[in-house]
C-alpha cells in the first residue's frame, strides 16, 4: 500500500497577522463550510484579514473571514459571505486554548487556509498583540535583511 502524499494547495496567506501579532502556537483546525464555500475557497476567493476566532460554549467559532459568494450558483443557494463558521478541534486543543485565551489574554488568528488531501484546512495562531515599536523593530530588520542581500548579490 502506498501512503497519500501530504499535499497543500494554499488559498490564502494572512501576512498582515503576523506583522500585527507576535504567533506564539499554531493549531491546524478543520471547518464546517456549505458547498458554495468550498467552491469559492478551491477558485482562491478567501480573505482572512479581519478575521479573528472565539470560543463559545466549547466550540471555536472563527468569525470575519470573507469567502466571495459562488458566481455560477444562485443566489437562493449562495452564502453569507461573512457568516460564522465553526472550526474543528479536540476537545483537549479548546480547552487548552480556552485557558490561554482568559488567563493571558491572548487572541486566535486565521494565519492561512489551505487545501490537505481534498480537506479544507485553516491554521490558527494563538497570538499576543505587538506594541508599535515591536512591528517599527520588525520593519528595520526586514531592511537591514534586504540590504544584506542585495550587498552580497553586488559582490
Amino acid at each position: 500500500m502506498s501512503e497519500k502524499s501530504e499535499s497543500f494547495k494554499i488559498v490564502s496567506d494572512n501576512r498582515h497577522a503576523r506583522f500585527q501579532y507576535e504567533i506564539l502556537e499554531t493549531y491546524e483546525a478543520g471547518i464546517e463550510l456549505v458547498g458554495t464555500e468550498v467552491k469559492s475557497i478551491r477558485e482562491g476567493k478567501v480573505n482572512l484579514r479581519d478575521g479573528f476566532a472565539l470560543i463559545r460554549d466549547g466550540e471555536v467559532m472563527l468569525l470575519n473571514v470573507h469567502i466571495s459568494p459562488h458566481r455560477t450558483a444562485s443566489q437562493f443557494f449562495n452564502h453569507d459571505p461573512r457568516r460564522t463558521r465553526k472550526l474543528l478541534l479536540h476537545r483537549a486543543e479548546i480547552r487548552k486554548l480556552l485557558g490561554r485565551v482568559e488567563q493571558q489574554g491572548l487572541t486566535l488568528v486565521p494565519l492561512k487556509m489551505y487545501m490537505k488531501r481534498g480537506w479544507v484546512k485553516v491554521d490558527i495562531g494563538l497570538a499576543r498583540g505587538k506594541k508599535l515599536y515591536d512591528k517599527r523593530e520588525d520593519i528595520k530588520k526586514r531592511d537591514d535583511q534586504r540590504d544584506m542581500q542585495r550587498a552580497l548579490k553586488n559582490y
